[in-house]
């Protein structure tokens, strides 16, 4: 039980804040001072320089001259911290040089890193250049010292990236460690009443039992209808929910991007911690979330769409839907489901819910793009669609908004300030919902990117206009309240 529980405590350590990457970046710093100091002080002091006797010359003036000669190539290549720095600045500028040509000119990820992630790996490249040129050139404490520090910078700046980005908030997902248990462990009823039938028993305080917090679980949702292979979902179920006589509570769809996974989604969103806040300042309500895997692998990209890869559209809109109403206490209404998503997941959100307002009445996009993307259009209506141009034109956002979305649905997006691609994304799909009658609030999260940052900057505003929405609760404050987010439209 104790290695148990040790283990639940260091896989839930966070990477992004907190002792650990603090540690980790005090003892870098530290060990960097104490090496300058050493090749510092080599530099004031430097070893005596030995000479055999017969390499004085017979010539005094020939003498002379060589000396001076070989003094001065001692004194640019043989001295550490000279050379070390050199080597340094030449890193920084090849490493940042690099760092944004993968990033922007390249897009190896699909999207910028942003000059703060470009920035950082190129300062940790340069960090390297020092301490490897250090460990080649000098000797003794200054030697060890180098070489101490190579794993400390790698993993500072591994640090450092994932701070920017969000993407990996614990050690625990790091490593893939997921402490949650299956949904089997707990009893699920089906709705014995509705929302407003809940708040009335609350005013009367008559609620039944219920826990102080929600769980996070995990579930194998049959592939029915789309012999899609996904892996594991997550779901959140707010206290209300675990109760005997749950209401029939709104649902939130929510996918990860891609490369990524539920529990990734589940982690780096800060899901649960989001929905126990909302659910303890009403009295246990907050959505269920749903977490289904969009990809099947986080080498795999879906499109979200029914193609020769895999039927994504049918198992997400069908089978996840068919199960959720089945198995949990869930409204039906398309007015208290709403899809969200992150990156690629925030692309297949403004592609599925315009195709299916029978479903979902709102979208919650972060950072999507502007159409389903895995290469150029031509090679995707070749590897996906069979050669058939006309079905992948329809999974395009703005087209699938024209042909078929509804003036009920709404739109709440919200992009990075730093990413400027998704920016011009949101700000295009947007137009088109509100061209359509949509209802559409557009925000801009200052200092992030494409990252995590971003996303729970745009989902806290987010769930509590889902929750006014659907009934939950209403908004205390107005969007424009929220010092993390800027109002665009």
């Amino acid at each position: 039980m104790q290695d148990s529980v040790w283990m639940k405590t260091m896989m839930g350590w966070s990477l992004v804040g907190g002792v650990l990457p603090w540690t980790v970046f005090g003892v870098t710093t530290l060990v960097a001072v104490v090496l300058l100091a050493l090749m510092i002080v080599g530099e004031i002091h430097p070893r005596p320089c030995h000479t055999s006797p017969d390499s004085q010359s017979a010539v005094p003036g020939a003498s002379a001259s060589a000396a001076s000669g070989r003094a001065a190539h001692l004194t640019l290549w043989s001295r550490p911290l000279p050379l070390s720095t050199i080597v340094m600045v030449a890193a920084a500028m090849v490493g940042t040089l690099a760092a944004w040509l993968v990033s922007d000119v390249f897009l190896v990820f699909g999207v910028s890193l942003g000059w703060p992630v470009i920035c950082t790996i190129g300062a940790g490249i340069a960090a390297l250049g020092f301490a490897i040129a250090a460990a080649a050139r000098t000797h003794r404490m200054r030697r060890v010292c180098a070489i101490a520090l190579v794993p400390l910078i790698l993993i500072s700046t591994g640090l450092g990236v994932d701070g920017i980005y969000g993407e990996y908030q614990t050690v625990g997902s790091l490593v893939g460690y997921a402490p949650y248990a299956s949904i089997d462990s707990v009893d699920v009823h089906k709705s014995a009443m509705s929302v407003t039938q809940w708040l009335a028993n609350a005013q009367r305080d008559a609620l039944p039992d219920i826990p102080q917090q929600g769980k996070v679980l995990t579930v194998d949702i049959p592939n029915t209808r789309s012999d899609f292979h996904a892996r594991r979902a997550m779901i959140y179920l707010p206290p209300a929910a675990l109760s005997k006589q749950p209401p029939a509570l709104p649902v939130m769809e929510l996918l990860a991007g891609q490369p990524g996974s539920p529990g990734r989604l589940i982690a780096a969103g800060g899901i649960a911690a989001m929905m126990n806040g909302y659910a303890a300042r009403h009295h246990g309500l907050a959505p269920i979330v749903l977490v289904p895997d969009q990809n099947g692998a986080d080498t795999h990209n879906s499109l979200c769409a029914d193609t020769t890869q895999g039927n994504a559209e049918t198992y997400l809109t069908q089978d996840v839907v068919a199960w959720a109403k089945r198995t949990l206490p869930v409204a039906t209404d398309a007015s208290m489901w709403a899809i969200g998503g992150f990156s690629q997941g925030g692309t297949c959100t403004t592609q599925l819910a315009p195709r299916h307002p029978e479903i979902y009445g709102a979208m919650l996009p972060v950072d999507g793009e502007l159409k389903p993307t895995n290469g150029t259009v031509d090679e995707m209506v070749r590897d996906y669609f069979a050669g058939d141009r006309a079905a992948y034109d329809a999974q395009v956002p703005v087209n699938a908004i024209d042909a078929t979305g509804s003036s009920s649905q709404a739109l709440f997006a919200g992009a990075g300030e730093r990413d400027t691609e998704s920016i011009k994304n949101m700000r295009t799909i947007a137009a088109a919902a509100r061209k359509a009658g949509m209802e559409v609030t557009e925000l801009l999260v200052p200092n992030t990117g494409h990252d995590w940052h971003a996303v729970q900057a745009v989902w806290k505003p987010g769930l509590e206009w889902f929750g006014q929405r659907t009934g939950l609760g209403t908004m205390t404050k107005s969007l424009k309240g929220y010092s993390q987010v800027e109002v665009l439209q």
